[in-house]
């Protein structure tokens, strides 16, 4: 019964999430807030909090999403709202557990599911770096659950004795295109190990060093960490990752990779495009170039451009005061915080699908 239960609730939650995503694109409406661009992140972050969990966006994305919460984990604690943090974990890992899974996304009826509809590799690398960056004490309970997904996750992925990422299919944060073993994913999973060694986790049995050195040996060609195993293109999420999460924490890549940004000029208008040469990955049914132009090509995202102003602050890069203020300008433009907006800055809508206001993305910004 339970496991008929359990996939019930994935496909509810499935059919809710994308019902909601079509209802934003016809009828949906987009909240402006006043103030400067730092009032108006704490404006969203705070209608993003309704006592139980956070929310991802004020848009369509009004479920918990552990990709998006995870990259912003860190930043809400710093903000002063660790209760609030540790208590979204915890309803977090009530639901998995009684779902006996870890999914990306949660509905508020407590179905677990994933979005789009594939497994995805970094749900629980990004659960316990929330764990980890909220200083969250986990219970017996918590504890050996999470023991028995670790344990699913090296079956799953990875070769059990060299702890390699296998060449299998899921999804990721570019969950628009099929990767090779992404440069992100390897990151993740170099942070996952990390988190497990600071939980005391000992189902995990790979070091975090394995994974620095798949980075260096396999994806940095001298300038950015390539995409993955076999595209050279630069994509944003795969270039500032390893940094971002502190698995690599070499300065002179740093600013190689900062360099090549510049030089590139990814960051012209606002920080930061997704990346160069699309045309060389091969996209999911549904997420390609016919019904969602762009949507990860020269789009500029704002959660990457988050990242990158994370790192250009922690090593101290001449450009960020720049680069602050032009995200500044844009989150004023806009009157709120957009998942992504067209190359020249304006809101990203194709034929199905609309950029989302008010992202949680916004409690990145808002701790610079």
């Amino acid at each position: 019964m339970k496991p008929i239960l359990r996939t019930t609730g994935a496909v509810l939650g499935l059919i809710r999430a994308e019902y909601r995503q079509l209802k934003n694109r016809y009828f949906g409406t987009i909240e402006r807030f006043e103030g400067s661009a730092k009032q108006i992140c704490a404006q969203i972050v705070e209608r993003l909090w309704q006592g139980d969990f956070y929310r991802t966006s004020l848009g369509h994305y009004d479920f918990f999403w552990m990709r998006d919460f995870g990259t912003v984990a860190g930043s809400l604690t710093h903000l002063g709202q660790k209760k609030r943090v540790q208590h979204t974990l915890r309803w977090a890992l009530l639901h998995y557990r009684r779902a006996n899974t870890i999914t990306l996304c949660i509905d508020q009826a407590g179905n677990t599911f994933n979005a789009p509809a594939h497994r995805s590799i970094d749900a629980l690398p990004w659960l316990l770096h929330s764990l980890v960056a909220s200083h969250y004490k986990l219970n017996k309970s918590e504890h050996h659950f999470l023991q028995k997904q670790l344990v699913k996750y090296v079956k799953a992925y990875l070769d059990p004795i060299t702890g390699d990422l296998q060449k299998v299919s899921y999804a990721e944060m570019r969950d628009a295109v099929h990767y090779d073993r992404s440069a992100y994913s390897i990151a993740l999973i170099g942070r996952l190990a990390q988190c497990a060694k600071d939980l005391r986790l000992t189902a995990f049995p790979f070091k975090p060093e394995k994974y620095q050195s798949d980075l260096m040996d396999n994806y940095w060609n001298g300038k950015y960490f390539d995409a993955d195993r076999s595209n050279k293109a630069f994509s944003a999420e795969c270039a500032l990752m390893p940094f971002f999460l502190n698995v690599i924490t070499d300065e002179k890549l740093v600013h190689k990779t900062m360099d090549y940004i510049n030089k590139a000029k990814l960051n012209a208008l606002y920080p930061l495009q997704y990346g160069e040469h699309a045309e060389e990955f091969k996209y999911r049914i549904g997420m390609g170039k016919n019904l969602m132009p762009n949507y990860t090509g020269t789009t500029i995202w704002t959660w990457h451009g988050t990242f990158y102003l994370h790192v250009l602050k922690r090593y101290g890069r001449p450009e960020y005061d720049q680069q602050y203020a032009n995200f500044a300008k844009m989150i004023e433009r806009h009157g709120t915080y957009p998942e992504l907006v067209n190359p020249d800055g304006s809101w990203y809508y194709v034929p199905i699908y609309r950029a989302d206001p008010g992202m949680v993305w916004a409690a990145l910004f808002q701790e610079l």
